[in-house]
Parts: C-alpha cells; structure tokens; sequence
C-alpha cells in the first residue's frame, strides 16, 4: 500500500544515555529512522537527551528536543508540537517503556496520536512475560516450563517444583537488568528479590534454565499486509546461559542442519506474524543440541543490538526500511538502498562469514566480577568479516580488533595461563568469563582435546575444531623454516604480520617476499546483501586472501581512521565526530574512506562515506588498505586514543598525517617532551617526574609529598590512574601498573585540590580558537567523564577565563596543532595545566550543540588547509550563552557487581545526558533527570550514608539543612522505605560495597562524590 497521506508530523523517542545494554546502535537506528521518514516527506520531531549522538544533530531532525526522557518532559512537548504519531520502536527500551507509560497517562487517546509500526498490544504481548507465554501455547511453539510471578515466595515455591535451576528474567528491563541464573534457594532469594524490585511491573518470569542448548537469533522484518523475510540468521558461539549481547555471535548460522534451520526460521516468522510485528524484530531460540527439541526463549518487539549488527552484516539497513514500513510502505515497494536493483522483500544471502565479539571494561575494573550471565556487561563489540571458507579467518580478525591485552590478542594465550595444568584450565572454563575464548585457547595448547573442552564449556564441536586449527596452526609456524605454503594457510586463517612475528623471527620484508611467492594475496570483496547475484554499487568492503580484488582505488581520497569499540573513557561522541568529519572531507571535495570495526555505529554505514572497510585498526590491517587506496593523507584526531595510538606506526610507513603532526602529538603525551614545552612557556603545572620502578617511586613521590597522583603513560580514559596518599597505598597501586605499563613509565604528580575546567580548541598551526570553557562541579581528582560539566562556567573569574584562554592559546601555538586539542586544568592559586589531549574529545558533540558550531566539521576544514579566518572563527572565546548547560555522566554500575564506584581519577561512567535552564539548579535538574531518576526540585526522604560519610559532620549538617534525614548504613540493617538516595565515597571498605550494590539492587540513586551532592542540592553554595 502506498504510504500515508493522513500522517505529516512523526514524534521520535531516543533511547536517552549510553548504559550498558543501550548503547550506539540506538543512535545508529534513530539516525536512520529519521532521515528514512523525511526522505518520505513527513516532519521529524526528535526528544532525545544524550547529546554525544549523531541523532541529536540539527540536520536529522526538523526540531530536535534535548530533553528528559520522562512523561512530564514529553507531555510538554506533545502538547506543544502535537504530532500526528509516535514512533517508540527505535529507542530500545527506553522508548518501549516511554510508550506504554504515555498510553496509560491517557495523553495520546486524548490528542488522538497514534503508535506506528507495532502496536501497543504488540509491545505487551511480546514483553509481558505471562501474555508472551500464553501465545507462544497458543501457537504451539515450545517454551520451557515458567511461571510469572510477583513476590519471592511464590517464585521458590514453582523452583521447588520444577528443580533448580531456573533463570530469572525480569520483566520490561534491559539487557537482561536484574536476572540471573539460580542454582539454590539463596541465588534464588538474592536474584529474584533484585529482579522484582527493578521491573518497572514488580514481575518477574521464573523459568527452566535450559543452559548449554544452542542459541539462535533470526532478524525479522514484516510490514503491514504480513510479507515478512529473514533478514539473518545468527548463531551464539556461547551456549545459552550467557546473555547475547555478552555472546560472540557468528552469522549466518554454522552448525545447524537443514531441517533444523527450516524449524526455527519456520517458528520466527509464525511468532512474528502472530505478533503482527511492524517493522524489524529480534526472535531468540534454542535448539537442544542432541535432539529436535527447540524452544522459543523472547521477542524483542523492537530494533536491537542484533538489529544493528544484522544491518552491518548484510548490508540491509533494518531501521531506515522499518521506519518506512511504519508509514504503511510494503517490503515489496521499498528499494533496497544496497543494490539499487532489488526490493527490500528480497532476503540477503551472504556469500561470507560474520564474527561478532563483545567489547567489555574489565580491563579497567579488574575486581569486578567477571562471570557472565542473563544480565548484559559488555559495553561494546567489535565486528569482523571473513570468507565463507573458513570462520576461523572472521573470528581472528574480530580478535585483532578488541584492543585489548597486546600480548594475549598476538599470542592467543594469556599470560596468566602460562604456568596452569590443563586440568586447572578445563575447570576455569567451566565459568564463563571475558577471557574464555583465550583460556580455551590456553586449553588446547596443553594439548586438551575439543571433547574435554565440549564438557568443560557445553560450546559445539564445531566451534571448538575451529578453534583447535588455529593453534595447529600456531603450532605448525614455530618448527623450523617457514614456508610460502604456511604463510598462505596462517593468512586464510587471518595471521596478521604481527602474530606470525610473535611466533617465528620474520621480518616484514621476509614475509612479504613469501606472500609475493604464492599465487593467492590479500584482496577486498564487495558486502552486497545479494551474494553477487545482482549488480551493486554498494562502497563496503571486507580483506580476505583470494585472486580478484574487488575495490579499485578512488582516488583523491582521505582516509578518516574510527574509534573502534565503545568502551568506557572512548564512546559514541567519537563516531559523532568520524561522521562529521567525512561530511567536512566530502564538502572539500574530496573521497572519505573510513576504517572502522563498530558494527554499532553510524560511522559504518555504507551510505556515510565514499568507502567503508570493515577491518581491524591494527597497524597491519590500516598499512594493507593505504598501500591499495594510496590516499593524499589520514586523519587520526577524530579516532580517541585508539586513532592517535596508529600515528607513530603510520609515520614510520611515511604516511602523511593531516593535521597535527606527530611530533605535536609527541609533544602533549611524552611526559618529558610535555614538561620542557611548559617550563619553556612559564606555564604553571602540578610538579612531577617519571619511575620505572617501586623505589624510583616511592622516592618521587615522598620529594613531592603525598598525596600524589600517579597514572600510567599514554591511557585512555584515566585508565589506571589514582589519587594515592601514603607510601602503602603507592606500593599497592605499583605492583599491577609497573607489571602492565609495558615499559612505559609511571607518572607521579603532585595533587592540586581546586575547581577543575576543560576546553576543546580549534587552530589552524598559528591562532586559536576557544568555544568555551566548561567548568566541573566535582573537584580534582574525579575524571573529568566522570564530573558534572557546567557551561558557562559558575565560578571563575574574568581574569582565570582570561589566563586559560592565554595558556590553551600558547599551547597551540607551540604544538603547531592543527585541528582540534582537549586542555584541561585546575584553578587553585594559580591556573595549572594537567593534561593534552591532541584529538577531539568527548565534550566536542555536546560544545558543538551549546554554541551551534559544528566543531567537527570546522576542525576538519583546518585540517585540510583553512585558516579560522576562512572559516569565519575569530581567535580567543567565543560568546557565553544566557543559558545555562550541563553534561551529566550516567553509569551501569549496577551490571558490573564489584566494580569501584568511589569517583576517581579513572573514568567508570559509560554515556552522559544534557540538561539545559535559565539558571544551573534548573540545568542540573533537568540533566539528573535523565542520569540518575532524581527529581532534585520535590526530593524528599532520608539519605543513606556508609559509616566513613556519616563521621563528616560538616557533611551531615549540609545534609541536614537542605532537609533530608541522616540514616547510616550497617549490615543486616532493614531497607529503609523512604530513601531518597544514597551516598558511599571515598575509601571501597566492605561496608561501603554493600551499600552501593544494595542501593543500586533496590534502584536507590548512589552518589560516590560529596561534590556531587553539594552541588546538585546546594549549587548556591558551590564556590
């Protein structure tokens, strides 16, 4: 059917800040959503509050609302732009909750809006848990045995039952938030009492765990007659048990016969149809792996994590043709965007293999715990493509692309397994971890068989033989001489240059030389969707070792190198800045040609740039795709601190950095290069030197005097970095920093206390310009990702504004930097400098919103020649609004147990919201909304304070005289009822942790700095 003519105005509802479980494939299918409907003609209204997004830009909405998600926020803007419809299916569960609230206030009967794309009855079935169930009898589609209920005792009692044990899922939560798997009356008491307190219903479904079956996932998309296709079959390599978006996921499906495959698709489309989805959906089965036996596990009603990552795999843009069918356009009217050639109703086939990895922050909190189950704690994935030969080749490109632990990404084995018994190592991997894949690897270097590792782990055969050939193949390179013959078989299974070196002593030019005696070579394939059945034009391109090479240079090109994985300290604002920087490169003129492995983002989608690769950011995989593509230059200041990492590799290929040169980049991360530049220019900065070893330190840090602040070299995020204030404490912080630093030295600074501020600057090599200075409600020594940023500044004076805009301003100038640079100081008796960041950072999308300047997209035009007079910038501070801006970080504290919460010099927040007033109560008001559910304007109750706060009497009075009750927590203490929020900071004791995972288990807001808390409920007193 035609689309709808009875429609003009479309409300969008994002999916609010990045947490764990909602991350950038919401922004990717918001971007896509909206470009989609205006493409149709209709007006796009957009309430989002994240403004790190591309989805909060000027340019994808008519009218964009940075603005709570709450029902008093979007009643007001209902009520004020009266739009037509609603479309909730694009911002995860957020906007799914959002909807069915709005429903039940009654608003949308009442101004006759009505919900496009699947209905609200859709949405209750499919996350109802006891509707969902009743269907799926109805349908005769096998569910395991459960029951829905709504208190504990009930919940024990159908456990009894059924045996143990059993998994939890809370209802109308996200990423699995809340559920687990219980083996034992007391899992089952701690789960579920956690579960029923955070469902939005107070309803949880208790349900046989049927752990170890094959997990399945197919992507549906059906549109209003019911034509509805398989976009794509996926297949966890982790059995059930372990949330999917904590799973790696193959596509398309591996060990699946036929018939079986017939099966569940036949199941996907009957539940779909039933549901009468839509639009895209997310169907999760499981498939005994010694019988026919299946079971249905959920429905996300809604496009997903899997959406995005099904979109990238194929090529099949889910959101932008959902958003289509949800303005009445059929499957079979729609266009392919792909091919050009076919309709949407034609399913993908995919002529390779698709390896997905999740990406979580372990690596930051290294007490946390690292077990994996129904509740989602990855914070991003890579993604990875390969031929159809052989998975291996897909899987370690994936593994090239986590960033994490250099040596155990190049050898496979982590160091911690080296002096294990392969017995240890078959009970470690009973567990699932973040590290499992590697420990299996460690497994079968010991010589365990795939059979004991099948036991061990309940992983297909299939997966596990995949595995064994890799380090057959590890194996085979270390004896003797290698061959032509070798390096072809290490390169089909993806052996990059890098891991063959760490096997065997060949250097680049030996391995080259072998490559070149083979009569097979790298080359790049074409993502068509179509498996080249039709002609397609599509500029997405994956490396693999064959004859033909699909991608012919472009020409006249700039290569814009991604940020890889989101990951705390390195999120979504970077893809912000990639896309705006292509927007800036195809302006010029020129071919944008991104490298990126984010199968999240809006950067990877083929219609962003003039070429897209799928690969690895390794030195490796970039060199390989510059070597073909011969551009005129890279960008590497859009990319975080994964980009930046790539510049001394790239330099030494005589590849042309464009902006900022490595020397300038050298000059603001290598600590001593960094301290003669600021002693030469008379810049105050807190004293410091550099060890290499516990003594050196500890000597440091006594000549400075405690406390001090220490922090490995070249981090992200504050990664490792801590406030330390006795000779003990820098003893304990040594022992893990100087065994990961990799060589690297350890910085140890003297501690300034003050107010700590921040600038993103743009400059062209000879002037500087400074959009604005925001100023940090916490104090030095909490990351400044993890501080509430205030803008306009509230307390400095003209004359500090002044001194910062003069040192960023020198600092520029004397780094040559071209394009942008993050400075931040502290203002104490003086105005310290304390760190560069030579790139853009993740203040950048939020400034570029303030002061409506695309700063992106001007820092690219610097970096390709401009001066900030051509682009009509004046050098020194840009304008202060009237209004007042904050940025407030958001945390997933409550997915990641025993991860510090204490604020720190280590970034622990994943995504932030904006909040916008003509005063800062106002501002922080509207910003708290979003980050941690506080109404700051009618909070009332007691707070909660851990024992160490409540000794703070200065603490407790303020407390006090901004109204609130003082109760102190103990263990065994009965919950108290009327809590308006918690506070724990300062030191991790036992006490301390039990009241932050109590808090956050009955949903009680957990403040971690005094700042904070001063500032939100006091900010007349903030000084």
């Amino acid at each position: 059917m035609p689309k709808r003519e009875d429609i003009k105005k479309v409300l969008i509802i994002g999916s609010g800040p990045i947490v764990i479980g909602q991350a950038a494939e919401f922004d990717y299918a918001g971007s896509q959503a909206c470009l989609s409907l205006r493409e149709e003609g209709y007006s796009v209204i957009l309430v989002n509050s994240n403004p790190a997004t591309i989805m909060t830009d000027d340019e994808i909405a008519d009218k964009v609302y940075l603005e709570p998600l709450t029902v008093p926020s979007l009643k007001k803007i209902i009520n004020k732009e009266h739009p037509d419809a609603i479309l909730p299916t694009l911002g995860g569960q957020t906007g799914l909750n959002l909807a069915v609230e709005l429903s039940k206030d009654g608003i949308l009967d009442e101004l006759g809006i009505e919900l496009l794309g699947t209905s609200l009855q859709t949405i209750n079935e499919a996350e109802d848990r006891e509707k969902f169930k009743d269907l799926m009898e109805e349908l005769y589609q096998p569910i395991p045995d459960s029951k829905t209920v709504y208190d504990l005792q009930d919940g024990l009692d159908f456990a009894h039952k059924i045996d143990y044990p059993v998994i939890i899922r809370p209802a109308y939560t996200l990423g699995g938030t809340g559920g687990g798997i219980a083996h034992n009356d007391d899992e089952m008491t701690t789960i579920l009492n956690r579960g029923l307190t955070m469902s939005p219903s107070t309803e949880c479904l208790v349900e046989k765990s049927i752990a170890g079956f094959k997990e399945i996932e197919f992507e549906v998309m059906r549109d209003h007659h019911g034509s509805s296709i398989i976009v794509t079959g996926m297949e966890n390599f982790d059995p059930v048990g372990i949330h999917t978006g904590d799973s790696i996921v193959f596509a398309p499906t591996q060990t699946l016969t036929d018939k079986e495959y017939q099966r569940l698709r036949d199941a996907s489309l009957t539940i779909v149809n039933a549901l009468k989805i839509e639009g895209g959906c997310n169907v999760q089965l499981a498939q005994d792996p010694n019988s026919e036996a299946y079971y249905v596990i959920e429905v996300n009603p809604r496009v997903s994590r899997s959406s995005a990552l099904a979109s990238k795999a194929t090529g099949y843009p889910i959101a932008k043709i959902a958003a289509k069918i949800a303005v009445g356009l059929n499957l079979d009217e729609i266009m392919n965007p792909i091919t050009q050639t076919t309709f949407a109703m034609f399913e993908p086939a995919l002529d390779y293999v698709v390896a997905k990895i999740p990406r979580f922050a372990f690596d930051k909190f290294t007490n946390a715990d690292r077990k994996l189950g129904t509740q989602m704690k990855a914070t991003g994935e890579v993604m990875a493509i390969g031929s159809t030969i052989t998975i291996e080749e897909s899987l370690l490109k994936a593994v090239q692309s986590l960033e994490l632990d250099q040596q155990a990404q190049t050898d496979l084995i982590p160091a911690y397994t080296r002096n294990m018994s392969m017995g240890d190592l078959l009970e470690k991997i009973k567990t699932p971890t973040d590290y499992r894949l590697f420990e299996i690897f460690a497994a079968i270097g010991k010589g365990a068989t795939i059979q004991q590792i099948n036991r061990s782990t309940q992983i297909d055969m299939y997966f596990l033989s995949k595995l064994e050939n890799i380090i057959k193949m590890q194996q085979q390179m270390t004896d003797g001489l290698l061959s032509a013959d070798e390096v072809l078989k290490a390169r089909k299974l993806s052996f990059n240059n890098t891991m063959i070196q760490a096997i065997h002593h060949a250097t680049d030019d030996e391995l080259t030389k072998l490559d070149k005696m083979s009569d097979q070579h790298l080359v790049y394939k074409m993502v068509d969707t179509c498996a080249a059945e039709f002609e397609s034009t599509t500029p997405y391109y994956y490396s693999t070792v064959g004859n033909e090479n699909e991608s012919k240079p472009l020409g006249n090109s700039i290569v814009v190198i991604g940020a890889g994985p989101i990951r705390i300290g390195q999120g979504v604002e970077f893809d912000y800045a990639t896309v705006h920087c292509v927007k800036a490169i195809q302006a010029a003129g020129y071919n944008a040609i991104i490298i990126n492995n984010n199968p999240e983002t809006v950067s990877t989608d083929f219609s962003i740039s003039d070429k897209l690769y799928f690969e690895p950011l390794t030195i490796d995989s970039v060199m390989n795709i510059i070597n073909l593509e011969q551009p005129i230059g890279v960008i590497v200041e859009f990319g975080g601190q994964t980009a930046i990492n790539l510049t001394e590799g790239l330099t030494k290929h005589g590849v042309s950095i464009l902006g900022t040169s490595l020397h300038g980049i050298e000059q603001t991360e290598d600590r001593h290069q960094f301290e003669d530049l600021l002693i030469d220019q008379n810049i105050a900065h807190p004293k410091g030197a550099t060890a290499t070893d516990a003594p050196e330190a500890l000597e440091i840090a006594n000549h400075l005097g405690y406390p001090v602040l220490v922090r490995p070299s070249f981090v992200l995020g504050g990664k490792g970095m801590a406030v330390v204030h006795n000779d003990d404490e820098l003893n304990e912080y040594l022992i893990p920093a100087l065994k990961n630093s990799h060589g690297e030295p350890i910085l140890i600074d003297q501690y300034i206390p003050g107010t700590e501020c921040e600038v993103d600057i743009l400059s062209d090599g000879n002037d500087v310009f400074v959009p604005g200075i925001m100023e940090h409600l916490e104090g030095a020594g909490i990351h400044s990702g993890d501080s509430i940023a205030m803008y306009p500044p509230q307390t400095l004076t003209d004359d500090q504004k002044e001194k910062i805009v003069a040192i960023a301003t020198k600092i520029g100038k004397q780094v040559h930097a071209v394009g942008m640079m993050n400075i931040q100081f502290i203002v104490a008796d003086e105005v310290y400098i304390i760190e560069v960041n030579p790139r853009a950072s993740r203040t950048v999308p939020f400034m570029s919103k303030i002061v409506k300047l695309h700063l992106a997209q001007l820092a690219t035009q610097l970096i390709l020649g401009k001066s900030l007079a051509e682009i009509g910038l004046k050098p020194g501070l840009h304008p202060e609004p009237t209004k007042v801006y904050v940025k407030a970080p958001v945390f997933s504290f409550a997915k990641l147990p025993g991860a510090p919460t204490a604020l720190s010099p280590e970034m622990k927040s994943t995504g932030e919201d904006i909040g916008a007033g003509g005063n800062l109560q106002e501002a922080l008001h509207n910003a708290l909304f979003d980050s941690y559910h506080i109404d700051t304007n009618h909070l009332t109750g007691d707070v909660l304070l851990s024992a160490f706060d409540a000794n703070n009497a200065s603490l407790v009075e303020q407390l006090k005289g901004s109204g609130f009750g003082i109760q102190t927590y103990h263990e065994g203490m009965q919950w108290p009822s009327n809590l308006a929020f918690a506070l724990s900071s300062e030191d991790e004791t036992t006490d301390q942790k039990q009241l932050v995972a109590k808090a956050l288990s009955h949903q009680v807001p957990v403040f971690t700095a005094q700042d904070t808390v001063m500032g939100v409920f006091q900010p007349q007193l903030i000084k």
